[in-house]
C-alpha cells in the first residue's frame, strides 16, 4: 500500500528543529548509520538512562556512547521487543510484532523454537521470518523493507553484521535479498558461534551459528566485532572513493553483546578484579567478559565517529542512530540475582516483557538538527517499528509503497 508521511519526524524528535521535508531528488540528502547492538540492556553503558547514574554505569568503560550523548539526544523512553528476531523483523518492516507475528527467535525452517512444556499453550507464529514482497514462503511475512525503499530511492545500502530475519534456506536469511547492495556476515543466525579469529568465528558444536565472509580478519586472529568494524569502514572507504554522489545507509549491527562470552582480551583487563558496588564483590569471568563485550562494541562506535570526523564532508551530513534489540540478558549465566541485578531497578531482562526485557538505550545524532538540544534527553516513547517512517522521512522519501500494511 502507498504510504505518505506515516510518522512525522516530529512525533519522535519533538521540540528539534526539523528541517523542510527533503526531496528524493536533493543531493543533500543525509547519509544515515543504524548502529544496533545485540543484547545489550539499558544499564550496561556508562552513559546513564535513568534518573541517576547507578552502581551499573560506574562499572561499564563506554567513553564513545558518552561522547555520543553529549553531541546528540538521549532517548529515555525507547522500547523493542523482548528479543532478537521480532525487533529486528519490526525494524525492517514497519510493523509491530502482534502483526508480522514473528514473535520468537528464528532459525530453521518451519521449525518452532518455543520452550515445550508447562501450562500455557502458545499461539502458532511465524516462524519463517519476514520474506521479501515477491516471495510466498509458508509461516512468514512478506514485506517491503526499509532498505529495499532507501535502495530504490538512490541509497547505496550496506548490511554489516547479524541479520536475523527470515530462517535458514530461505530468502529471508539473506540481507540482499531485502535490497541491500552489500551483506558482510548477516545471516539467518542469531548470534556467532565463536567471536575469536582464530576460530574463524566458528565452532563444530554450534554450526549453524558460524560467521562466513570474514577470513582475512580471522586469519588475523581478529575479535569479531573488530573484523566487522574494520569491514563497514573499508566498504565505506571504497564506495566514498567511488564518488557516485549517492548517499548511503549503513546499518551496522554488532553481534555483541550476544553470548558466547569470549573474552576480548584487549579489554578484560581493565575488570579483573573490579569491586563492583551492586554485587558487593569483584566481578566473576563472565562478567568481566560481558564488559569487555560491551567496551569493544563501544570502540567500534568510536571508530565509526573517527572515521566520519576523517571525512568532514561526509560527517556533516551523516545521522547516527543508536539502539539495542532487546534488554540485556539477567538469567542463568549471569552473576547476582537472576532476574533482579543486571537491569536494575528493571525486573527481568531478554525475553521478558517486563521492563528489563523492553527497555533500551537510545541516542540520535544528527548535525544540525540535533546540535540545539546536544546533551539533552528527551521522554517522547519510542518503539523499534518508529524507525523505519523516520528513516525515511529522514532520507527526503514520504512516498512510498509497501507491500505490508504499516
Amino acid at each position: 500500500m502507498t504510504k505518505r508521511s506515516i510518522l512525522p519526524l516530529s512525533a519522535m524528535f519533538a521540540g528539534l528543529a526539523i528541517p523542510a521535508t527533503l526531496s528524493a531528488q536533493d543531493n543533500s540528502r543525509p547519509n544515515i548509520i543504524m548502529f544496533l547492538v545485540d543484547d545489550m540492556g539499558w544499564q550496561e553503558t556508562s552513559v546513564p538512562f535513568y534518573t541517576e547514574e547507578t552502581p551499573l554505569n560506574r562499572r561499564f568503560n563506554t567513553p564513545n556512547m558518552e561522547i555520543l550523548a553529549e553531541k546528540g539526544v538521549k532517548f529515555m523512553q525507547a522500547y523493542a521487543c523482548a528479543i532478537s528476531s521480532p525487533s529486528r523483523c519490526s525494524l525492517m518492516s514497519g510493523m509491530n510484532a502482534a502483526r508480522h507475528r514473528v514473535t520468537n527467535w528464528t532459525l530453521r525452517y518451519n521449525t518452532n523454537n518455543d520452550a515445550k512444556g508447562g501450562s500455557i499453550t502458545l499461539p502458532e507464529w511465524n516462524y519463517n521470518g519476514i520474506q521479501p514482497a515477491d516471495e510466498n514462503v509458508n509461516n512468514a511475512t512478506s514485506i517491503t523493507s526499509l532498505p529495499q525503499i532507501l535502495n530504490d530511492n538512490g541509497y547505496y545500502t550496506i548490511h554489516c553484521g547479524k541479520a536475523h530475519f527470515g530462517a535458514k534456506d530461505t530468502p529471508g536469511e539473506d540481507p540482499l535479498e531485502f535490497g541491500f547492495d552489500v551483506n558482510i556476515a548477516g545471516g539467518a543466525n542469531g548470534g556467532p558461534a565463536s567471536y575469536l579469529g582464530y576460530d574463524n568465528y566458528c565452532t563444530s558444536s554450534s554450526p549453524d551459528f558460524c560467521i562466513g565472509g570474514l577470513d582475512e580478519y580471522a586469519a588475523q586472529g581478529m575479535f569479531l566485532t573488530e573484523a566487522l568494524t574494520q569491514a563497514a569502514t573499508k566498504e565505506l572507504g571504497d564506495f566514498l572513493d567511488r564518488n557516485t554522489g549517492k548517499p548511503f545507509y549503513l546499518y551496522m549491527s554488532h553481534y555483541a553483546i550476544h553470548s558466547p562470552y569470549n573474552a576480548d582480551t584487549r579489554f578484560t583487563g581493565n575488570y579483573a578484579g573490579y569491586e563492583d558496588e551492586q554485587l558487593g564483590t569483584t566481578l566473576n569471568n563472565t562478567e568481566i567478559n560481558i564488559a569487555a563485550l560491551v567496551e569493544g562494541m563501544d570502540k567500534s562506535l568510536g571508530d565509526i565517529m573517527d572515521y566520519l570526523e576523517k571525512h568532514p564532508d561526509v560527517a556533516k551530513n551523516t545521522i547516527l542512530l543508536f539502539m539495542s534489540d532487546n534488554g540485556g540478558q539477567s538469567q542463568g549465566v549471569r552473576q547476582g540475582r537472576a532476574n533482579h541485578d543486571q537491569n536494575y531497578p528493571h525486573r527481568a531482562g531478554k525475553g521478558s516483557s517486563y521492563m528489563g526485557g523492553v527497555h533500551e538505550p537510545m541516542m540520535v545524532y544528527w548535525p544540525g538538527v540535533t546540535d540545539s538540544q546536544a546533551g539533552t534527553e528527551n521522554a517522547n516513547r519510542v518503539m523499534i517499528e518508529d524507525f523505519f517512517p523516520s528513516i525515511l522521512e529522514m532520507a527526503g522519501v514520504t512516498d512510498y509503497t509497501t507491500h505490508q500494511v504499516v
